[in-house]
């Protein structure tokens, strides 16, 4: 499901379209882990991607106020077609080494697997292990967001 909602929102000419499937895309990888029994990733892409993200994205295709199609419609040429075969022949060889790589590898499911997707274990993990990058990635989210501050000061003085 998650696959062809993919595809089908790639191919779809109207963007209000693309952001629905787009929708199913995150709401199929959810379920997808919940299958993997990481519940707490779950419902993060759910709230996150599926509620936050796509109500921005809306709103973003709205403020664009694309009244007129015609402008999205596009010829088809040669290099399109040869993009369109490259990309055809890079998914033949990326699924043919995605089938042959797991082949026979992962028959069970960890006895941990349970344990793993836990808010718990995730906190721990983040808080514990990887203290160190977290707090890296917070100061670069923090130097982003001054910068977009500042940017956005100019613009208005």
């Amino acid at each position: 499901m998650a696959v062809v909602s993919a595809v089908i929102m790639i191919t779809r000419r109207n963007p209000i379209k693309s952001v629905l499937f787009l929708i199913v895309n995150f709401f199929s990888i959810s379920a997808i882990y919940l299958l993997l029994r990481a519940q707490f990733i779950a419902i993060i892409q759910v709230l996150v991607y599926a509620g936050a993200i796509m109500v921005l994205f809306l709103f973003v295709i709205m403020l664009l106020n694309l009244q007129d199609e015609s402008k999205l419609t596009e010829n088809l040429t040669y290099k399109k077609l040869t993009a369109i075969l490259l990309v055809v022949l890079l998914f033949a060889v990326l699924s043919i080494t995605i089938y042959f790589g797991f082949l026979n590898k992962y028959t069970s499911i960890s006895a941990d697997a349970e344990k793993l997707g836990t808010v718990e274990n995730i906190g721990r993990e983040l808080y514990i292990n990887f203290s160190f990058p977290f707090e890296v990635v917070s100061f670069i989210l923090l130097a982003a967001i001054i910068g977009a501050i500042v940017l956005a000061k100019k613009k208005f003085e």
